[in-house]
């Protein structure tokens, strides 16, 4: 894969696609984004060029948020019908607590991925505006 301006990004070897078989590390990718941008911002890369790679890279995580966001709702949609059944079914109470305890688990770790997301994706709004201004200035 290379940049806008042919310069080549290293992220697509068969080492990564070994490792990326049952999904990506949206941590360790977001992680060596970042100092990719960073460090080629160091040896004196064109601004612009970044800019244009980050914001296509912000779109895909900007996309990966909202398959998250609703991923998200449906598993609290079927959380509150879980804990209804808990409550106002009793008969059900030792199959709907086992479900109700599951999504309960569930919940907190989609919570936990889709809170990193957002802040990734607010943080690199940040990178955005400063590739901006150092394009304006260059």
């Amino acid at each position: 894969m290379e940049m806008p301006n042919g310069e080549a990004v290293n992220h697509g070897t068969a080492e990564h696609s070994k490792k990326d078989r049952y999904g990506l590390n949206m941590r360790r990718w977001a992680a060596r984004h970042e100092a990719d941008i960073e460090s080629r911002l160091a040896q004196g890369s064109d601004p612009k060029s970044l800019l244009d790679w980050h914001v296509r890279k912000l779109q895909w995580l900007q996309h990966e948020r909202l398959v998250h966001l609703i991923v998200l709702f449906i598993t609290i949609v079927l959380f509150l019908v879980a804990l209804a059944f808990v409550t106002l079914v009793p008969s059900t109470m030792p199959v709907s607590l086992v479900i109700y305890l599951i999504l309960l688990v569930l919940l907190a770790f989609y919570l936990r991925h889709y809170f990193f997301l957002e802040n990734t994706v607010q943080h690199w709004y940040r990178t955005a505006e400063e590739l901006h201004e150092r394009a304006e200035n260059s």
